[in-house]
């Protein structure tokens, strides 16, 4: 049995892969409802236990949309695959949904932890300059997957995309990017929650921790299926004129990766 279930035909299976993330267009709205309701609560129920406000433009914003519109025809082809993996021509995506498997078949932490262990072992780290000779390339699943090496960002959106399609809530998963307050680099990781606690997942560690154990990492932005916001902090706010894509990846001078492949 398939992780979309094999009982459904295979045009409901695209259906619903295609429907993961709602148009662009309705981003905006979904996240302006959501903010109004944690802020009228009292709480935040981003990682961290942090405001964020959408971000409407910017480069790291370019960046997501980017991945998503990618995301797209991979969701496509990750359904024809588990309708068929006899006849799947792309050992990438038998491989990506080997690890969907394995984590399907473990519930609560388990599951969470058998994904980002797979995929921190999948995936060897490289640099983006020293894999496609640019600096911040933000790869899909299956991309990472064929070169087998990625940064932390393409580990984070493996890591995101595994779950989804594990079964995790689309409510309980988030990208974060985050800066290293002791070196200044930028990294970011995949988050999910489980009994209403965040659960960072590094390619640094194999051990899951909670967002309140992330020492010395300060939190820039959240993703997710909405679009990209970011954590409200004074730093932020005190700097307008800036593109706040560019302070959370060190490019308001010269360009650099968002972190280091570590």
């Amino acid at each position: 049995m398939g992780f979309f279930g094999r009982a459904q035909a295979l045009r409901a299976i695209i259906v619903m892969c295609l429907a993961w993330f709602g148009p662009v267009a309705e981003l905006k709205a979904a996240t302006l409802d959501l903010q109004a309701s944690t802020q009228a609560a009292g709480h935040s129920a981003e990682p961290f236990g942090l405001f964020a406000s959408p971000v409407s433009e910017g480069g790291l914003r370019e960046k997501w949309l980017g991945v998503e519109r990618k995301l797209d025809d991979e969701r496509v082809q990750l359904a024809l695959c588990d309708g068929d993996r006899e006849r799947c021509v792309s050992p990438a995506a038998l491989q990506l949904l080997a690890i969907v498997d394995s984590g399907r078949a473990r519930e609560g932490r388990a599951r969470l932890g058998e994904i980002n262990r797979a995929i921190n072992l999948a995936i060897r780290p490289m640099t983006d300059l020293a894999q496609y000779g640019q600096i911040d390339v933000w790869s899909s699943p299956l991309d990472t997957f064929a070169h087998a090496a990625g940064d932390c960002e393409d580990y984070a959106i493996a890591k995101y995309v595994a779950l989804r399609l594990a079964g995790v809530s689309a409510d309980d998963l988030r990208l974060v990017v985050m800066r290293d307050t002791i070196r200044g680099d930028g990294h970011a990781v995949a988050a999910a929650r489980l009994d209403g606690h965040w659960l960072m997942l590094d390619n640094n560690r194999m051990a899951m921790v909670e967002d309140g154990d992330m020492r010395n990492y300060r939190p820039l932005f959240v993703l997710d299926e909405r679009g990209v916001m970011r954590y409200e902090m004074p730093l932020m706010a005190a700097l307008p004129d800036r593109d706040p894509a560019l302070l959370a990846l060190n490019l308001a001078s010269e360009p650099t990766p968002i972190a280091s492949p570590n």
